[in-house]
């Protein structure tokens, strides 16, 4: 009788789902802030780590600023019983997600966690397939708030199928929740993705280089300026609720000081997730500075929602430019070679128009005061042609404003 009933309601749910099913709206339109395990951690996650970890972003100031999702990445998982319902891993979580989700909702946090369309993870967990309104209905009861659905092991399955499939399992399960398509850009899913979650991956894995792959066989993982280079045309795609994704931050791990914050920049300009994926608990000042730019952060979550682009490249001096809200601009000046570089920009003869949202930044006809986002202070207005020595691999970002005096 008991496998009856819960036949007759996954039934119920199912056509609950077909009839009225989309993602849930709203939940993402601006790109979603959190930490991620999976950069630093890996498959040793627990639920001491987690919790210290939502406690490293309330005290670190990164709640404050934004971060508001702590998203636990594969390898949580225990088995299935009987029924097929999901449990978490008693060994490394043994207070059980539900009361893990709780300890997160009081800190004024959101709980994020990680499945995987195949059969099993890329970790080799038990997966999603087959079991996603199942676990979908797991996920509501302990509180979960995001989802990443991964793409491992998806022999003989259409991508846009699965995660629809997701998609519709979630909603029927009634609790709102940020769903993250991490198919890696193999199937192009910024040309379908909008209607079926809120962000998705445009690449295969980041890895802490600035400028590197690095060869797993059958896979790569790819540095800060090779992601940038893979997905240059696709900018048209995003937007409120519906974002791309060139996976979680590096900042705070191997590289430079410069080079997090260029690797925090771009991705700022690019209106990009910012997913931490370094240890909260032990941050240097610098990588907290960086993470916490308030400025810099209100680049990336502009309400206008637009993607930054490349306006201009010559001798590894690139300038990146962004619309904001209120006819004003972000341009970031970025130094990709190994030795510092002169930026000389003269305003007055550069007209730059967007492509895609035909917004115009005219310095010749209106005058835009100009504050350092990174140094923090005014520094005039362009009737002065910009000149500054930028170091290696590091940027210098401007917001420029219309001047009303």
């Amino acid at each position: 009788m008991k496998l009856y009933c819960l036949l007759v309601i996954a039934l119920l749910m199912l056509l609950s789902g077909l009839l009225y099913a989309q993602k849930f709206e709203g939940l993402a339109l601006t790109p979603p802030m959190g930490w991620n395990s999976w950069n630093t951690f890996g498959c040793d996650v627990n639920e001491g780590l987690i919790r210290e970890m939502a406690d490293a972003m309330v005290s670190s100031g990164m709640m404050d600023v934004g971060y508001r999702y702590i998203i636990i990445d594969d390898c949580w998982h225990g088995i299935r019983d009987s029924l097929g319902f999901i449990h978490p891993d008693s060994q490394r979580f043994p207070s059980g997600m539900k009361a893990l989700a709780d300890y997160i909702h009081i800190r004024g946090l959101k709980l994020g966690i990680y499945s995987c369309a195949g059969e099993k993870t890329c970790a080799g967990r038990p997966g999603s397939r087959d079991h996603e309104y199942q676990d979908a209905r797991t996920y509501a009861q302990w509180g979960v708030d995001y989802l990443k659905y991964d793409w491992c092991n998806n022999t003989g399955l259409n991508s846009v199928v699965a995660y629809t499939t997701m998609r519709d399992a979630l909603f029927a399960a009634g609790r709102p929740v940020v769903f993250s398509i991490c198919e890696w850009g193999d199937t192009k899913a910024w040309e379908w993705g909008k209607d079926v979650g809120h962000l998705w991956r445009t690449t295969g894995d980041i890895t802490d280089c600035y400028d590197c792959e690095v060869n797993h066989g059958t896979w790569s993982s790819w540095g800060i300026m090779k992601i940038v280079e893979m997905r240059k045309d696709i900018r048209q795609y995003a937007g409120p609720d519906h974002w791309n994704d060139p996976d979680m931050l590096e900042v705070g791990k191997s590289m430079s000081q410069s080079e997090d914050r260029a690797h925090f920049s771009l991705w700022c300009m690019m209106a990009a997730p910012l997913i931490a994926g370094n240890d909260l608990r032990n941050m240097k000042k610098e990588t907290t500075g960086i993470l916490t730019n308030v400025e810099m952060i209100a680049i990336d979550q502009d309400l206008l929602g637009i993607q930054g682009f490349r306006y201009d490249a010559k001798d590894d001096l690139e300038v990146w430019v962004k619309p904001l809200k209120d006819g004003e601009w972000a341009v970031c000046f970025l130094n990709r070679s190994t030795i510092p570089r002169e930026m000389i920009f003269d305003w007055s003869k550069n007209v730059i128009t967007d492509p895609v949202s035909r917004w115009a930044l005219d310095p010749g006809i209106t005058v835009y005061s100009i504050r350092n986002l990174w140094k923090k202070k005014e520094i005039g207005t362009t009737k002065s042609i910009f000149q500054a020595v930028i170091p290696v691999h590091d940027v210098v970002v401007l917001r420029l404003r219309k001047n009303v005096d």
